[in-house]
């Protein structure tokens, strides 16, 4: 008995090895994608421009995903993922208001200008969930991600001022996005002004809404 279970549990982890491996692949496949999909978009992107693109070829990029869909939708988890943890850094080691407000700003606007085209593969993608059913949960489960980051930089700074959210989350995260995506149009227009003016909102928005 104490024999065959060793077994089963070879074959397990050995199982898990291979899942494992799969989806390490499929996380370095995603991230050589993602500069040549940020920079096309959605609709002009195939599975074969990336493979033109990147050291991998179509077939490689075949046997990891099940279309381009299932490709864009995994760079965007990894991305919008290593977004929410930069700002729950700030959220966490800021002692005072201005200096969780001032960290958030930051990191946001430094992510707006360093990061504009991912940004904007990001509401490319949102945008084609309207139309595309199968991009529709991993769209819903991204902006509930980053509605739920939004509300823990929020409630943070409510509570280092003693006083609470005057807003729901989604209230708040349908605000916040607001300005931001206003901020990017303005960033790819060419607008100096872009972060200013994001800047300035941001913290009149935060003086409201707690």
């Amino acid at each position: 008995m104490a024999e065959a279970k060793s077994r089963l549990g070879a074959a397990n982890e050995r199982a898990q090895a291979k899942v494992d491996k799969f989806e390490a692949r499929r996380a370095e496949l995603a991230d050589a994608a993602l500069s040549t999909l940020s920079s096309l978009g959605y609709a002009r992107t195939s599975l074969r421009d990336i493979a033109e693109n990147t050291e991998f070829s179509h077939g490689v990029l075949r046997y990891y995903f099940d279309d381009k869909i299932d490709l864009i939708t995994q760079c965007i988890r990894q991305y919008k993922a290593v977004c929410v943890r930069r700002y729950d850094v700030a959220t966490t080691t800021a002692a005072t208001q201005d200096e969780l407000l001032d960290g958030f700003i930051e990191q946001l606007s430094e992510t707006l200008l360093t990061e504009t085209h991912l940004h904007r593969l990001w509401y490319d993608l949102r945008s084609q969930a309207l139309f595309e059913a199968a991009l529709r949960e991993d769209v819903r489960i991204i902006d509930g991600d980053l509605e739920q980051m939004i509300w823990r930089v929020v409630a943070r700074n409510a509570e280092l001022g003693g006083v609470k959210p005057k807003l729901s989350s989604k209230a708040l995260y349908a605000l916040f996005d607001g300005i931001f995506l206003a901020a990017l149009s303005q960033v790819i227009a060419g607008e100096d002004a872009a972060i200013s003016e994001m800047e300035k909102e941001l913290r009149a928005l935060f003086s409201t809404i707690a």
